[in-house]
């Protein structure tokens, strides 16, 4: 078995504390070490670290290498990124290179999971599933309240295997649906969030792209000599010719396989705003809802998160449901609940060529 971390995001969506150079998974959002780091921690009791694979981002090659010095952690690096789909096309393809035909367990590198131990469960749980070599496995994360901003997973009734695992098959997937279709979600059961984690065979995804990515595919099968010069180039214009596109739209919408997905009630976030890390860091929120981190200081505050990372005293004084993000040459205001939309603010960086500030 290999696990495969993607880790080559940029993390727009953390701005002004993740840049370009150093997006989200290379920073301590939560707790005290990089994102990628804590996943690495978090899985890295199922394999060896020689089956574990960080796919990211030829820029971010560097940094990585030095986070993991002293592991036998592989380092894949992409040319640029394009999704998940080129992503996991990529992984796939060296799996096959280092081992022929293997299970692969693939997660992002920038999730938060509050109880370790049910989440490896479940991933075990899930490669037994897909050992068949025939279906595709995905954690389908219980919802806990009805979420506009995540993917959900529509299933047919339960099943359980010959351990008595629950597990179900896949009825179709669902797009940041509407509040009313979120709540009815929530109160119906049996429809998950999806999370962005598959276990399959190197072989069966392999096929996958040769059916719906076949161009992509035809390039995968000729990179040889991983590490290379020559397989560089090759990669490198292989990436070239492809377009960005998701794993959930190339694959998992369209493929005709098998596809079940396991329920994991393990206290998961993908810390995909800045109003998800306030969710997920409420444990350390003050009778008023507020957050504080840095030098920093809230009075007659409410439901407000104020992070305070520059060289200066930052104070708020009577708002209500603010984000304000301090850095050393970037300052952030927002209405927390559309701290969403803050790629809005990368856009406008982008037509005033201020790139220093990206």
């Amino acid at each position: 078995m290999y696990v495969v971390i993607m880790a080559g995001g940029s993390g727009t969506r953390f701005w002004p504390v993740s840049r370009k150079a150093r997006p989200k998974q290379l920073l301590s959002i939560i707790g005290d070490q990089p994102m990628v780091k804590a996943t690495y921690e978090r899985i890295k009791g199922l394999v060896p670290d020689s089956r574990i694979i960080l796919v990211v981002g030829r820029e971010h090659l560097e940094e990585t290498s030095r986070l993991f010095s002293g592991t036998e952690v592989r380092i894949l690096a992409e040319p640029r990124g394009k999704n998940t789909a080129p992503c996991i096309g990529l992984a796939a393809r060296y799996v096959e290179y280092l081992a022929g035909n293997a299970p692969m367990v693939i997660l992002p590198a920038d999730h938060f999971v509050a109880q370790p131990g049910v989440f490896r469960t479940a991933i075990m749980h899930a490669v037994s599933l897909s050992a068949d070599d025939r279906a595709i496995v995905t954690l389908g994360i219980v919802p806990t309240r009805p979420e506009t901003g995540y993917g959900y997973i529509e299933t047919d009734p339960v099943e359980r295997n010959a351990d008595g695992v629950a597990f179900h098959r896949v009825r179709r997937f669902v797009e940041k649906p509407p509040l009313h279709k979120a709540e009815e979600y929530l109160l119906g059961g049996g429809t998950y969030w999806n999370a962005g984690i598959f276990v399959a065979t190197s072989s069966l995804l392999l096929a996958e792209f040769s059916e719906h990515m076949p161009a992509f595919h035809s390039g995968l099968t000729g990179l040889t000599g991983f590490g290379s010069d020559e397989h560089a180039q090759r990669l490198a214009s292989l990436y070239e010719g492809i377009d960005g596109i998701s794993f959930d739209y190339a694959i998992m919408e369209k493929t005709g396989r098998t596809v079940y997905v396991l329920p994991c009630d393990c206290g998961w976030s993908d810390v995909g705003s800045w109003y998800s890390l306030y969710e997920t860091r409420r444990a350390e929120q003050d009778e008023a809802g507020n957050l504080a981190e840095g030098d920093a200081m809230l009075i007659d505050c409410r439901g407000s998160f104020v992070m305070a990372r520059g060289n200066r005293h930052v104070a708020a004084l009577g708002v209500k449901g603010i984000l304000i993000v301090d850095t050393e040459d970037a300052l952030l205001v927002a209405d927390l609940e559309k701290a969403q939309e803050v790629r809005k603010v990368i856009s406008g960086l982008k037509d005033r060529c201020l790139n220093k500030l990206l």
